[in-house]
């Protein structure tokens, strides 16, 4: 009896109208679109506003993200759903601003930062084991509110030196959470050529829950900048942050600039994290033989009362599951560029204003890129096809000059709180509830991802 092949959302039948594709589209890109392009390296999408190519063949991945990433800004149709709660963050902007503001950032995200920020991540990864043990009942349990919680507590920690349970981040995670509940990942902009003075619809709920998130972390940062000023503030990522000039103009951010930058920290750090850790999960409970190695590793690293940073080096399984994991579900499956230029894609003529569309959903499960592509293989990495792959068409974290400054801090995050769960927990697939994948600006399960949670007889 050969395993199961890991969920995979259905595709579109056949040709739909634009207004049909629009209203599939809002519901889940993913089931959106037709099957051809787990094949095609390059397929056109029209409308009366704009044209869309999107391109699974790597060269064209590679000339885009990092051969001229300048000529292919990200496209503001993109902006228009997420201006709300975004602002004018690092994940929106482009040319000069984005540059001033990569050059305040990346420094924190550093090599060396993240191993100072690493008892951080511990302490969240901790307080994670200590609150599942509450359902380690055997009873069914959606797991994607708990993996949300966790990834927040980690944000909150690193960021602001405070844990989840505190009064602004317990509120902040709440608003969110209504937040996601009111957005559509489609907004009336990303579809219509409107001028920009023209009012973009957001629902009154979507507003309302932006503007108090952002309150929120304006009070965190202005409570910071007063510690700064103090002389008191402590040494984590914020800290680090605001106190970070830009080596050209010498100019630090302002409170407004740090709300917008907290925002994305928060959105893009939490929001794919839970993502890409609640289908660790639910794959391993999927795969039990795995389920069981990546235990048997955890229990023999680590020591739960020690944090110290070397652990990340033995704990190869779980890194590998989880770099597997963000193959099959990578958190942000669909990137959108803008020409800036006439191009010539493939003999194609792609005009200036042309929508360019990388998506990692398709691009990892690319049917002539990758030995068995729907498969779960943690193992895929170590042979020459999981390699070249590795190198030419895999972007979990984008590539280039706008890969996520996060990448780093994320590849030590999720091994290391599924190993620790996998230490303490046993985790098992729910029967009549099977999960299946649905993206608005994450991947997520449509109707949750339900696991069972039992405590392991063997935990040291």
């Amino acid at each position: 009896m050969t395993d199961p092949l890991p969920p995979k959302p259905p595709s579109r039948p056949g040709q739909v109208s634009l207004w049909r594709y629009a209203k599939l589209f809002r519901k889940d890109i993913l089931s959106a679109q037709p099957a051809r392009l787990y094949r095609a390296w390059m397929a056109e999408f029209r409308t009366p506003f704009f044209r869309s190519y999107m391109c699974n063949d790597p060269e064209l991945v590679d000339l885009v993200l990092k051969g001229r990433p300048d000529d292919f800004p990200k496209s503001d149709r993109i902006r228009e759903g997420l201006a709300p709660l975004l602002g004018n963050s690092v994940f929106v902007t482009n040319g000069e601003v984005w540059k001033r503001q990569r050059r305040i950032i990346d420094p924190a995200f550093e090599g060396g930062r993240l191993r100072e920020v690493f008892p951080a991540m511990w302490d969240a990864a901790n307080a994670a084991v200590a609150r599942f043990e509450a359902h380690s009942n055997g009873q069914p349990v959606e797991i994607e509110s708990h993996t949300s919680h966790a990834a927040a507590d980690v944000i909150f920690r690193t960021l602001f030196s405070i844990p989840i349970e505190h009064e602004v981040a317990s509120r902040v995670f709440a608003e969110f959470k209504d937040h996601q509940r009111t957005q559509p990942v489609l907004n009336l902009g990303a579809f219509l050529p409107l001028p920009k003075w023209f009012p973009r619809f957001h629902k009154r709920d979507t507003k309302r829950t932006a503007k108090l998130i952002r309150g929120l972390i304006q009070q965190l940062t202005q409570d910071r900048m007063q510690a700064i000023q103090s002389g008191t503030a402590p040494d984590d990522l914020a800290t680090k942050i605001m106190t970070t000039p830009d080596p050209e103009t010498g100019a630090c951010f302002d409170t407004d600039e740090m709300v917008d930058q907290v925002a994305i920290f928060f959105l893009a750090g939490h929001e794919t994290s839970a993502s890409a850790l609640a289908w660790a999960l639910y794959l391993l409970a999927l795969y039990p033989d795995w389920q069981e190695r990546v235990a048997q590793e955890a229990q023999e690293q680590i020591d739960p009362e020690k944090a110290y940073f070397s652990v990340m080096s033995k704990l190869r399984l779980s890194r590998d599951v989880f770099r597997e994991t963000m193959r099959l579900y990578p958190p942000v499956p669909m990137m959108v560029r803008e020409t800036t230029c006439p191009e010539q894609f493939r003999a194609r003529k792609v005009p200036v204003g042309s929508q360019i569309v990388l998506s990692p959903w398709h691009l990892h499960r690319h049917e002539r890129l990758w030995d068995q592509p729907d498969a779960f293989d943690p193992e895929r990495f170590q042979t020459p096809n999981g390699k070249e792959c590795l190198r030419d068409a895999y972007i979990p974290f984008s590539a280039g000059q706008r890969v996520c400054p996060g990448s780093g801090f994320a590849m030590i995050e999720g091994p290391l709180i599924l190993s620790m769960l996998m230490r303490s927990y046993r985790f098992e697939l729910v029967e009549n509830r099977p999960a299946m994948p649905v993206a608005h600006l994450t991947v997520r399960g449509k109707d949750g991802i339900w696991l069972s949670i039992s405590p392991r007889d063997e935990r040291q």
